[in-house]
This record gives structure tokens, sequence and C-alpha cells, in this order.
């Protein structure tokens, strides 16, 4: 065992090795290659929009909190979605229809989740908030319109003016930042429509010496593309010594955490008011005893088990071409299905489908949308009509011609005319929300449809005419 005089020697050796050791792990040390310079100059281009009047609308949405707050998370993931399908685009070859909508289904299911919490929250003392937000997000669906994603996104934009108009009105007296969130909003989507112009004129660019689009989707697409590379980097650092063991749980804890977590769950719900009857099941005419007396006898409701629902409710999808009828049915989450008719003498009927936009190309007989929820239609031209029957908040937009547009019991209808169709005839029935946007130059001026009307009797005659809402 070394003495006491050998001390100066041993701090001597010390000393030197704590230098070796040091030299090493500085020569170890490298700087990671730059993400951001791998980007795609339209990918950057997009962040601009999300690093500009996104943040600003975001920073207002957690200022209104509440549903809007809310909504603003989704908005993020949704925002989020696209550009996770820009990256993709700028790194990948144009893939096949079937693999675009996979690729799509991310921001498909972000739009959707949207537009069902919208629907959710019809109580909310910011319903026109969420509305202005469900009615306009489609926009996103640019990506899978050819040849001008930029007048669609317009479209989008004007779609949910409706609503920011009725904020602007309701709060423009109360709180400044409601105004603030209304231009925060529009601007994000008119940089949109201005990023899309500039980047993606006649449709979505891809890559066309990339890879394959499904597997650049499951490759990390935080790290750069692939390209020239440097000499590699030197080895790693040793491994950190492993970490010591957990200290053992505390069994007595667990009853008292799930019992201040039962405690907490009950005040939660007691703190919702009228809001706690929401989730109780409404008892159908069908299932009532003094409306069915044979259900007294064995005292039992039946019920149909969540299982049996959902088999009933999940219907495949089908687009197909039956002699002269286009059946498009039970489409769910499509924002890029395209329908091309081959004459004058086929027509178009789409049935349930939800958050959904068609393209029809050609000009054709008719077009019906039968009880759909969320669905857009662009179509060119057709010979007789365009009608909607039991829908809500769907959209439609004609580059062409259509004599007729018929609405019957629908609720939120957005109709987008040419110049070519300003002779159309409307003609609605058990319908609101109802709204006509006719062109001047590059904008659309909203016009609201009468709902309310005022009979009197003049001569023995009844005669009719519009109250407009003041």
């Amino acid at each position: 065992m070394p003495g006491i005089e050998d001390l100066p020697g041993l701090i001597s050796r010390l000393e030197k090795v704590t230098i070796r050791l040091e030299t090493s792990s500085k020569a170890q040390t490298f700087t990671p290659p730059n993400k951001e310079a791998s980007l795609a100059a339209s990918v950057k281009a997009f962040d601009e929009i999300v690093d500009g009047p996104l943040k600003i609308f975001l920073e207002k949405c957690s200022v209104i909190s509440g549903d809007v707050k809310s909504m603003g998370a989704m908005l993020v993931k949704a925002f989020g979605a696209q550009r996770k399908f820009l990256i993709i685009a700028s790194r990948a070859k144009k893939p096949s229809d079937s693999d675009l909508q996979t690729l799509l289904k991310e921001t498909a299911s972000s739009i959707e989740e949207i537009q069902s919490f919208r629907e959710k929250n019809r109580r909310s003392d910011y319903f026109n908030h969420l509305s202005a937000i469900s009615e306009s997000i489609a926009a996103l669906g640019w990506v899978a319109v050819a040849p001008a994603p930029s007048p669609f996104i317009l479209e989008m934009n004007n779609a949910g003016q409706f609503y920011t108009n009725r904020v602007l009105k309701d709060w423009k007296e109360k709180s400044k930042v409601h105004v603030e969130w209304v231009k925060a909003w529009v601007e994000t989507l008119s940089q949109l429509q201005v990023y899309v112009k500039e980047n993606h004129t006649t449709g979505l660019e891809w890559n066309q010496s990339g890879a394959d689009a499904i597997q650049v989707s499951k490759s990390d697409l935080s790290a750069p593309s692939a390209g020239p590379t440097g000499p590699p980097p030197p080895p790693p650092p040793p491994p950190p010594a492993p970490a010591p063991p957990p200290p053992p749980s505390t069994q007595p804890d667990a009853p008292a955490s799930a019992e201040a977590s039962s405690r907490s769950a009950l005040l939660d719900s007691l703190n919702q008011g009228e809001d706690i009857t929401k989730g109780l099941k409404k008892v159908t005419d069908a299932e009532k005893t003094h409306k069915n007396p044979e259900l007294r006898a064995s005292n039992v409701v039946q019920v149909k088990s969540k299982e049996e629902k959902a088999v009933s409710s999940s219907k495949p999808a089908i687009i197909q071409l039956d002699g002269k009828k286009w059946n498009v049915e039970n489409v769910n989450g499509n924002p890029g299905t395209v329908i091309e008719t081959e004459g004058t003498n086929q027509s178009v009927y789409i049935y349930r489908c939800n958050a959904s936009t068609f393209h029809i190309k050609g000009k054709c007989n008719n077009i019906i949308v039968d009880s759909c929820k969320k669905t857009a239609i662009l179509f060119e031209s057709v010979v007789s009509s365009c009608e909607f029957i039991n829908c809500q908040s769907v959209q439609m937009q004609v580059t062409g011609a259509v004599p007729t547009i018929s609405v019957d019991k629908t609720d939120g209808c957005q109709m987008f005319l040419s110049t070519e169709s300003l002779g159309t005839q409307l003609i609605t029935a058990k319908s609101t929300e109802m709204n006509l946007l006719i062109p001047n130059g590059e904008e659309f001026v909203e016009h609201p449809v009468p709902e309310q009307f005022k009979t009197v009797i003049a001569g023995g005659k009844l005669e009719t005419s519009p109250i407009e809402s003041t």
C-alpha cells in the first residue's frame, strides 16, 4: 500500500489521466446534420405559414379558451398531418390512387375530428367559432384538387365567412380578441392560398425522381433526405454507467391514489351542471312500455349490443357505374374522390357519405346528393339539375352551367356558382342556412337564401314574400 511520500506522484498520474479523457471526449463530439437544410423549399414556405398567422391564431384560441382552445389543439394535428404529407411529396414520386388515399388518411381523420367536434358541441357558447373552422377546414383538401387547387382554398375560406361574420357581429363590441381571432384565421387561409398558387399552381408537386411514397411515409421524416454526405462521424463516446434500480413501490399508496382519482372524477361529473345528462341514452318510442304493451310482459327492453350496432353501421364504400347511373355510397373521410362521366345520359347518385369531397368530371345528366354530411361536390356542368336531399353541412361548386338547383330538408348548404350558371333557378323546401355565392372577379359575394316568409290574403288569393332578417 502506497505511503504518504507517494501521494504527489499519484496526484500527477491522476491529472494526466483526466486530461487524456477530456481530450478523447472532445474528439468524439460532432454536430448533427442540419435537418432544416434538408427540407424542400415548398415545405419551408409552408412552415412560414405555421410559424406566422397560424401561430398567432392558436395563441388567440388559448386566450379565448374553452371549446375554442380544444379545437385549436385539433388544428395543430391537422396542419401537422398536412406538413408530413408535403414532406412525403417532396421526397417521393406520385403514387397510385389507392396509395394516395392511404397517405391522405391522417389528414382526412383530422378534418373529420374537427367537424365532429363542432356537431357534438352545438350548445357551446362558441358554436359560431367552431362552425367557422369546421366549414373551412376542408381547405386542407387542396392536395387532392387539380388542376387549380388555389381557388378551392378561396371557396372554403368563403364557406366559413358566414360564421366568422357572426363572430364579428356578436363579439366586436365585447372583446377585441375575438376580432383578432377571426383576422388570424382568415389570414392563415389566405396565405395558404398564396402558398399553393406559388408552389403548387396546377396541383400538388411530387418529386419525379423520388422514391416510393409509401416507403417514404414509413421512414423517419424528421431525418434529412438522401443526398451527398460527408465523411462518417467518429464513434460515439462509451455508454454511461447503468442507472441504479428504481426504489421499490409502496403498495399502501395505491388504494389512496385510486380513492383520490375516484373522488376527483365524481367532482368533475358534478361540476358539469346540466351537461351531466348528455351521456344518458335516449329512449325511443319502440322501447317505451306505455306505447308497446307487449314489453310489459317480460319487463325487459331489448337493446342492441354495441357489437351489433357497430356491424350495422359500418357498411362498405361503393363507387360503381350501374348502367347509366353512378352509385356512390358510404364513402367516409375521403377528400379526393374523382368520378369521370362519359356522356350526358349518365347521372350521379351520392348517398350516405360523410366528410368527403367528390370531383365529377365531364357533363352529366343530373346529380343527387342524398342523406350526406359535411360533403362537398365540384362538377363541370349538368343537363337538368343538382339536388340535395336530407343533408347537413354540404357544399357545391359548378364551373360550367346548371339549370336548376334543388335543396330539400337540408341544414347548411353553400352553393358556389360560375359566370355561366348565373341564370340558374333555385328551389328550396324545409331547409336552413343556405347561401348562394356569386362570382365577382376573383372573389365571391355571399347571398343568404330566405328561410322565413310572409303570406297575406289579397283579393281571395295568397301572396307570399320573403322576410329579410335584420
